[in-house]
């Protein structure tokens, strides 16, 4: 059992300690292995094949898996490092902590987008990116787009979308009008509410965060832990609601086949949604 902790409780060691653990999987290669998998199974409603990571109720418990399975190869390197999350209700400006020199390090520049400072800075030799997997060769972001603003979603946003006692529903997609997994996913039928939380995060940070091959920004991590938090708070908040599909879903659906039930083991792993329902068996949050 080890702890998550808010990343700005950490301290300058852990720190340190974290961003030495990310640049030495990034040496290994190990880390390339993880941006390459979540753009494999960034699979969208369009496709016919199926769907675990990404407008799908699998969402929360796949990334629980794919977080644990890269603290576990973090913890290889530093057994003392576990991934902090970023509460962006509350650090929500570019001039927040965060972003600076000894975590992980700034917006981008004017034109190219390009990060020049931190430990991910392309100038300092330690954070290449793959072009065999993503666009360009170094990490880009826009925190907050200032040429097209847009805002880090807020805590009675997130409120809202914890209220909601069901888990999730038919057509099991991105085109969910109703359940905690979508509103807190972020997909919506377009306009002005189009990027909602977590997908709002992604634009908000910009550059490669955009991508199906978002974890080639390392913040990546603690923004998808802060979304298992909330996950364990919405749980916490509503113990009478379950996963939803709790059974196979029948051959005449639409989504047989494409969608991942309580039961049915999630690639890449062959995981079951239920068998990740309770972090406690792995770590706590402080």
């Amino acid at each position: 059992m080890y702890t998550r902790k808010n990343q700005r409780n950490l301290t300058r060691s852990e720190k340190r300690r974290l961003v030495g653990a990310l640049l030495g999987l990034k040496r290994s290669g190990r880390y390339d292995e993880f941006v390459r998998m979540h753009g494999e199974y960034y699979v969208s409603d369009a496709e016919d094949r199926p769907r675990a990571a990404h407008m799908t109720p699998s969402f929360f418990p796949w990334h629980r898996g794919f977080l644990l399975e890269f603290e576990r190869a973090l913890q290889k390197i530093d057994s003392s490092v576990s991934v902090p999350y970023w509460d962006w209700t509350t650090d929500n400006s570019p001039a927040s902590p965060l972003w600076a020199d000894d975590l992980m390090g700034g917006t981008g520049r004017r034109g190219d987008r390009q990060v020049m400072t931190g430990p991910f800075a392309h100038v300092n030799g330690d954070w290449r990116i793959d072009a065999r997997i993503s666009e360009g060769d170094f990490l880009t972001r826009d925190l907050g787009r200032p040429g097209n603003p847009v805002s880090l979603p807020t805590k009675a946003e997130v409120a809202q979308a914890l209220d909601d006692p069901l888990y999730d529903a038919a057509p099991w997609d991105s085109t969910v009008s109703r359940g905690f997994r979508n509103r807190m996913e972020g997909w919506s039928a377009g306009g002005s509410d189009r990027w909602r939380l977590h997908n709002r995060v992604h634009r908000w940070v910009g550059g490669l965060m955009m991508s199906a091959t978002s974890p080639d920004d390392p913040v990546f991590w603690l923004h998808h832990a802060y979304m298992d938090l909330l996950w364990t708070r919405w749980q916490k908040a509503h113990p009478g609601s379950r996963y939803l599909p709790d059974k196979r879903l029948e051959r005449s659906d639409p989504q047989y086949g494409r969608v991942f039930s309580a039961d049915e083991p999630m690639p890449p792993w062959d995981m079951k949604p239920s068998a990740l329902m309770d972090h406690t068996r792995f770590y706590r949050y402080a």
